[in-house]
């Protein structure tokens, strides 16, 4: 097996080649969770895995709480399935809120501060109630609670990893939060061991190939948990080592025949890149920075036969999407088809037409 290979064989265990899934609920759930900081863009990360879906049919999944937005593994946005809220959260938030002490002293974000917050908002929030951000901030501020420097930020992830809150239903175009008990009863309780195998289950399976520090980075773990949570699941997958590295696979799973000209517009912070720390086998480290910025943000990116070739970025006026391509050398003529080709796929999931400019 080759980087190559490694970067082809990730679009199939990702689902964005082919998949057997039919419905939202299911693609976030194979995945396990899946980044979801840039609100607009994650929605074209499941549908771009999703063939003939929409933008309505992902908030439509968004709104019935098939899906929910929240802070878990690393301290960031993550889509994650109703039915694995409850366990993720779990076995993932005591590491984040560890991890958040210094800044919540610097904020002067005490327990007890913690604690009245948390108990205002679950008041509000009662009987169904799906607020906006700026209407929590409104019912702190008139309880005297400071929110800002960012403190609604933390007052709002806090209660999120307290399992106080989660995504609500959106409301005049704007993203809510709603209680999580009422919007996902808990159904049951797994052990630390059960989460710790079942975590390392989802990410091999929907990820692989993929190395032990591939695992520790996406989901936050330690790597003493995150090689435990291996250990238990090994004998459902086989390795093969490249280099240095070891890299975990399916044991039933076959390198594709055919791949050439395999072309994807995939968005920013998709996790065909950001599930691994090493992620060199689709991008170089000549194009590293081109891709993902100083500051730590992953640019959507253009991927043929399963190498990062470019960056690209969309606007939106009225009725039109202009897609435009920022390619690392120039390509051919039957690339650029193909580009435009999954320029205009993305249009049509957005239920626009596209205009598509190549600067090289």
């Amino acid at each position: 097996m080759t980087l190559t290979n490694i970067s082809n064989i990730r679009l199939f265990s990702q689902q964005i080649a082919a998949t057997k899934f039919t419905t939202v609920k299911d693609i976030v759930g194979c995945m396990g969770a899946m980044q979801a900081q840039d609100y607009a863009m994650v929605k074209w990360a499941i549908g771009t895995r999703l063939p003939n879906s929409t933008i309505e049919t992902i908030e439509k999944a968004i709104d019935q709480g098939e899906i929910l937005r929240t802070h878990l593994l690393r301290p960031t946005w993550h889509f994650v399935s109703a039915d694995d809220i409850y366990w993720m959260l779990e076995l993932t938030a005591p590491k984040i809120k560890a991890s958040l002490k210094l800044r919540h002293q610097g904020l002067e974000l005490t327990e007890s501060l913690i604690a009245k917050s948390n108990e205002l908002i679950q008041k509000a929030l009662l009987g169904g109630n799906h607020l906006t951000r700026e209407e929590i901030v409104a019912i702190l501020q008139n309880a005297k609670i400071a929110t800002d420097e960012n403190r609604t930020s933390h007052i709002l992830m806090r209660a999120e990893l307290d399992g106080i809150i989660c995504s609500g239903a959106t409301k005049n175009k704007k993203q809510t939060y709603a209680l999580l008990s009422e919007r996902v009863p808990k159904s049951e309780n797994l052990t630390r061991e059960e989460s710790l195998k079942r975590i390392a289950s989802r990410y091999f399976a929907s990820r692989f190939p993929a190395t032990l520090q591939d695992f520790v980075w996406w989901s936050g773990l330690s790597v003493s948990d995150a090689r435990n949570a291996l250990e238990m699941v090994k004998s459902s997958f086989i390795s093969e080592k490249i280099g240095l590295e070891t890299y975990w696979f399916t044991n039933s799973f076959s390198i594709p025949k055919d791949y050439n000209n395999s072309t994807y517009l995939l968005p920013a912070f998709d996790e065909f890149l950001i599930s691994y720390k090493d992620r060199s086998a689709s991008l170089p480290s000549e194009n590293f920075k081109k891709a993902v910025s100083d500051n730590g943000i992953f640019r959507p990116i253009i991927v043929v036969n399963g190498q990062i070739i470019g960056i690209w970025k969309r606007t939106i006026k009225g009725e039109k999407i202009i897609v435009e391509t920022d390619l690392f050398r120039p390509q051919s003529k039957s690339i650029k088809n193909l580009i435009e080709k999954k320029a205009i796929a993305f249009g049509n999931f957005l239920g626009k037409k596209t205009e598509v400019k190549h600067n090289i």
